[in-house]
């Protein structure tokens, strides 16, 4: 029997009435909204609006789910901006979990682990000259949180005030709407290590720089801002450290800042207009005027918003639920952020920028904010599919990276940072060149790649650790006092095959280039045919001691050597060939999904974040939240298996990824984890970048439109597509039959239109043939 629950008021006591609707209206919403939330969407408009900032802000240093910030800011943007809600100079600047913001800061923080630089920040007070950052917080909810990526707004409840920002590259505006106050304020906080503010109350301007940074050695460096308000101050002061100086204008120190106050009625809003520099002040200028000017709050505001829906519009998805549509933009909007710019324009309009490397001020273009040990995986393969116009002038900055430094940087944060391991530049620069860029100094890159490839560097993380051993013996040695030593001899050999292939293609000669394809191989060196897994090696060829491959670092770097032993992106056939051939392959890619997630993490005297990832994870030994396994369910593809990582790639999507703050499984890490699954939403991935091929897996939705920047597009149709319809039973490619587990990439920018049938049952004989698999350097001769 069918009843209307609503009619059942009838029957009942009126003081039951009351109780009862409200439960039922209460039901009927939540059943309402997961239903919402299941819909399929089968086309979206200004995906801009499906971008949630704050997914993955839920972290910790104990464990992550992003530790990401809510970033405002505009694609590639030299200045970014957050509210922070964690102290001054805390790498967790805004954390969800937290009740109290201390300032809006201007960043340039990729990651937390690497902490900031050039940072400083506003924030408006009411009730008194409350400067420090304590005094000054103010409890705020999300419940009274708007977070784009274009706009961003929030009420600080102490203060009684609503704070909106919006951003262009170098400046940003404010609007601050105070109540009825003699006593309103605005803070501005340069940070500590040397700062430095100058209020100019005839301009209703403030001007300062501040020299804080957390990695490396800089010289001549200073971030200059200026600020320009539209009231006068009723109130000017300065202060250094705790202690206020009333009526003073100037202040220099270690933590230098300026607090002025105006006259408010109930509703006034102060506009502010902010821009910086890391050139001059008069270049600070020079970037307001440009990038501002005379324009209002809203014309700024509608202009980021129209960029990020250009930027994101490159990508148009359709036919998937409301929760995978705002996860997959929320990760495009991940991706567009780093490495971001460092140059800046001149009055002659000519591109400059400040080095990091020397503290000078030079032409030409210049990047900042990422490590290659992250982002050679997916991440900048991404942009040379989707946006190839700016990895182009990304190269023309690693160019100027190694004549003003002497090496390419592996980790930037602006320049060199001693983190990680790896050579992985050559594999930037080499996937570049491949994937179709031109017209820049690849002639400088080469020499670039020959010294990091051939030299330990200056620091551990610039060339190559472990050099002279490895170009001898074919391996980093394990008892020769090199920390991760496995780590850095898989990925050597691998930026070896990376610079032999750059070296093929710019036209190089047999000669030059041919010593780093043998190298190369040199992952064959650290294979231990009894465990059938990679091990660290002695000098003198005997294997490491006490080896359990379940034991995390040591050898290895954040992982083990189930993680490990798949890094061998350019030569899977070879790895399968000593695995023992495609059976035992296949068995041994399952077991890291059927084992238990049991780890040793005696190296590291605790469990470390990355750990505690995986093990949550409840997918055995594989490690989403960390890099150095994200390639590996698509390893099926070189086995005769494609609809294992037809299976594997959608269960990350769906169990590791969502579109709320505890949304991501481990470090976004400067748009890597983002471009994973970016790139599996489409249906491919770069295992191998410096190759022309991405490997199958299977799209997420209906239907993909990737506008190309040619003009092209490439358009994926998968009309079955469902959660238990992920399997491939049929592909077609401009209409033919299509049997191969991978795509090439110069074919992508010809145009291709891609029809899938899909199918809840698994197609166990397309792609099994080794006609069908991806590229190994193993089957190059």
């Amino acid at each position: 029997m069918k009843v209307n629950p609503f009619k059942l008021k009838a029957l009942l006591p009126i003081n039951y009435w009351g109780k009862l609707k409200t439960t039922l209206l209460i039901c009927f919403l939540a059943i309402g909204s997961l239903q919402a939330q299941n819909d399929i969407l089968d086309s979206i408009k200004n995906p801009v609006d499906y971008v949630n900032p704050l997914m993955g802000t839920d972290s910790s240093p104990g464990l992550s789910n992003g530790n990401t910030y809510p970033a405002v800011a505009v694609p590639w943007g030299m200045n970014l901006w957050t509210p922070q809600t964690g102290n001054m100079g805390d790498g967790w600047a805004y954390t969800y979990d937290a009740d109290k913001i201390r300032g809006f800061k201007q960043t340039h923080q990729p990651s937390p682990w690497m902490n900031d630089y050039g940072q400083f920040s506003l924030m408006p007070v009411t009730g008194g000259m409350k400067f420090t950052q304590d005094d000054r917080a103010s409890w705020f909810s999300h419940k009274a949180e708007v977070s784009t990526p274009y706009y961003y707004k929030v009420y600080l409840a102490d203060h009684d005030v609503t704070v909106e920002l919006t951003p262009t590259e170098r400046a940003a505006q404010f609007k601050m709407t105070f109540p009825k106050s003699d006593s309103s304020y605005v803070v501005i906080d340069p940070f500590d290590k040397g700062s430095y503010v100058k209020v100019i109350p005839e301009e209703n301007k403030i001007i300062g720089y501040t020299t804080k940074y957390a990695r490396g050695k800089l010289t001549n460096f200073k971030n200059y801002f200026v600020i320009k308000f539209d009231k006068p101050f009723s109130d000017v002061n300065t202060w250094e450290g705790s202690t206020l100086a009333k009526g003073k204008a100037e202040m220099q120190g270690n933590h230098a800042g300026a607090i002025v106050g105006f006259d408010t009625k109930e509703g006034t809003v102060v506009n502010a207009k902010v821009a910086s520099s890391f050139i001059s002040f008069d270049q600070a200028e020079l970037n307001l005027s440009r990038e501002i000017g005379a324009s209002d709050f809203e014309s700024t505001k509608q202009k980021a918003r129209d960029l990020w829906n250009e930027k994101l519009g490159r990508i148009q998805v359709g036919g998937g639920t409301l929760d995978q549509i705002r996860t997959f933009y929320s990760c495009l909007y991940r991706t567009l952020f780093f490495p971001n710019k460092l140059y800046e324009i001149n009055a002659q309009d000519e591109i400059v920028h400040w080095s990091p490397y020397n503290g000078q001020i030079l032409p030409g273009y210049m990047f900042a904010g990422t490590g290659f040990w992250d982002t050679f995986r997916a991440l900048y393969p991404f942009l040379n599919l989707a946006y190839p116009s700016i990895n182009k002038e990304m190269q023309e900055g690693l160019a100027n990276d190694f004549k003003e430094g002497g090496w390419l940087p592996e980790w930037s944060s602006p320049g060199y940072a001693n983190i990680m391991v790896g050579n992985n530049s050559a594999s930037v620069v080499a996937d570049a060149y491949i994937k179709g860029m031109r017209d820049y100094d690849t002639e400088t890159l080469w020499k670039a790649l020959i010294n990091g490839a051939n030299n330990e560097g200056p620091i551990s993380a610039v060339g190559r650790a472990g050099a002279p051993y490895y170009n001898k013996l074919g391996y980093v040695p394990y008892d020769v006092g090199i920390n991760e030593s496995a780590a850095r001899t898989l990925e050597y050999a691998y930026d070896d095959f990376a610079i032999y292939q750059f070296g093929k293609a710019i036209g190089k000669s047999k000669k030059e280039i041919n010593k780093y394809k043998e190298r190369s191989m040199n992952y064959k060196n650290l294979f231990d045919p009894s465990y059938g897994l990679m091990r660290g090696k002695n000098e003198d060829g005997s294997w490491q001691e006490d080896f359990n491959p379940f034991r995390w670092g040591n050898p290895f770097t954040e992982g083990n050597s189930w993680h490990y032993s798949w890094s061998v992106f350019h030569d899977v056939q070879g790895l399968v060939d000593l695995m023992g051939g495609e059976k035992n392959f296949v068995k041994k890619l399952d077991s890291v999904f059927s084992m238990p997630p049991i780890f040793d993490e005696s190296v590291y005297g605790g469990v470390i974040h990355e750990i505690r990832e995986m093990q949550i994870a409840d997918m055995g030994q594989y490690a989403h939240g960390n890099q150095p396994i994200q390639h590996m369910i698509y390893l099926y593809n070189y086995a005769g298996a494609p609809w294992k990582t037809q299976y594997w790639a959608r269960e990350t999507m769906n169990r590791m990824y969502m579109p709320t703050p505890d949304g991501y499984c481990g470090d976004e890490d400067n748009g890597q984890t983002s471009a994973w699954y970016v790139f599996s939403a489409m249906g491919f991935y770069p295992v191998a970048p410096a190759t022309d091929e991405y490997v199958l897996g299977a799209p997420l939705f209906k239907k993909i439109t990737l506008k190309l920047e040619n003009g092209k597009e490439l358009i994926i149709n998968a009309l079955e597509n469902s959660n238990t319809n992920r399997y491939i039973e049929v592909m077609k490619v401009n209409g033919k039959t299509y049997t191969k587990n991978w795509l090439s990439h110069e074919a992508i920018q010809n145009g291709m239109t891609i029809d899938y049938e899909m199918s809840e049952e698994p197609n166990t004989i397309r792609g099994t043939n080794k006609s069908s698999f991806p590229y190994s350097l193993s089957n190059e001769d």
